[in-house]
């Protein structure tokens, strides 16, 4: 059914019709009642001006609502009745049962070369060359380079790939590179969370974060070793991308949670480990890092806090 849409105007002059008036073009016969004027079929409404009001059961208001309940006519049909067969316009529904086309997935464009994304890595957020180095060689990361929507500029990101276990890039998180702090991020439109910024090591620990600046922050707090062990950034707190790679490697048993030290990593920390728990791990810690995030901690050298949550049965 069309949805008719009023214009303000017409709202106002259906609003401000004389009730009386139109009662009587209507054939209804009214009674005095002092400055007011009753219906000869209900004594207990009255109206006045633009008015209504039902003693009986104590309610009220204007023209409108005054057919809606009493002529038992939609709003459109009401207005329109006040405006003596003025109509607005129909607009049709969008068909909510109709599913939204989902985007289909592809990287943002090369850069033709790492410069800035090099710069924001190392000199902004103190992380290490040698592991900025490693994830480019593994094409985990990159800076693109994608035109505004009027083709006056560029806008350069690090993008941070996440393949599925077929090798084909699935998902990617985008990170501005022009300032510190917040700034732009975003995961890229169509991709898919459960294949989010990852790598496997040989052994059997796995370290989960929320953000891919926070596991390199944290692989160049602590740096030996760390190609031996599993990493995934959650690009948020949901477990679908910690829970992929459990199920892609069965020998990860030691899992330490490095979410952000804050309400909402905290509870994601232990609804996670819950979780882990029903699904038979039990070895899970968590660590958070004593600032908000583990960029923090490497810019500031502050020492992580440490929690080990082990099973009981």
């Amino acid at each position: 059914m069309p949805y008719i849409q009023f214009t303000d105007d017409q709202k106002r002059r259906a609003g401000e019709v004389d009730l009386e008036q139109f009662l009587l073009r209507q054939g209804e016969r009214l009674l005095s009642s002092g400055f007011e004027k009753r219906l000869t079929s209900d004594h207990s409404i009255t109206v006045r001006g633009n008015e209504w009001y039902d003693h009986a059961v104590k309610v009220g208001g204007g023209p409108v609502s005054f057919l809606q309940k009493f002529y038992g006519l939609s709003y459109p049909e009401a207005v329109t009745r006040l405006l003596d067969g003025e109509q607005g316009e129909a607009f049709e529904p969008v068909d909510r049962r109709k599913p939204r086309e989902r985007k289909e997935f592809s990287l943002p464009p090369a850069s033709s070369n790492m410069r800035r994304m090099y710069a924001y890595l190392l000199k902004q957020r103190g992380i290490s060359r040698e592991v900025v180095d490693a994830f480019v060689h593994a094409k985990l990361i990159y800076e693109s380079a994608e035109p505004s929507a009027d083709g006056s500029r560029e806008y350069h990101n690090a993008v941070f790939v996440g393949y599925d276990e077929h090798g084909v890039a699935r998902h990617a998180h985008k990170r501005g590179l022009y300032s510190f702090g917040e700034g732009f991020k975003r995961n890229v439109a169509g991709c898919n969370a459960r294949y989010s910024f990852h790598c496997f090591g040989s052994s059997d620990q796995l370290y989960a974060f929320e953000a891919p600046i926070d596991l390199l922050s944290f692989i160049t707090l602590h740096p030996e070793g760390w190609q031996k062990r599993s990493y995934v950034a959650l690009c948020g707190v949901s477990e679908n991308a910690l829970l992929w790679i459990l199920e892609q490697s069965p020998a990860l048993q030691q899992i330490t949670l490095c979410l952000d030290n804050d309400k909402a990593g905290i509870e994601a920390s232990q609804r996670i480990t819950e979780s882990l728990w029903e699904k038979g791990y039990s070895h899970i810690e968590t660590l958070l890092p004593s600032q908000k995030d583990w960029n923090a901690e490497l810019t500031d050298g502050a020492v992580p806090e440490k929690q080990e949550m082990t099973m009981t049965m």
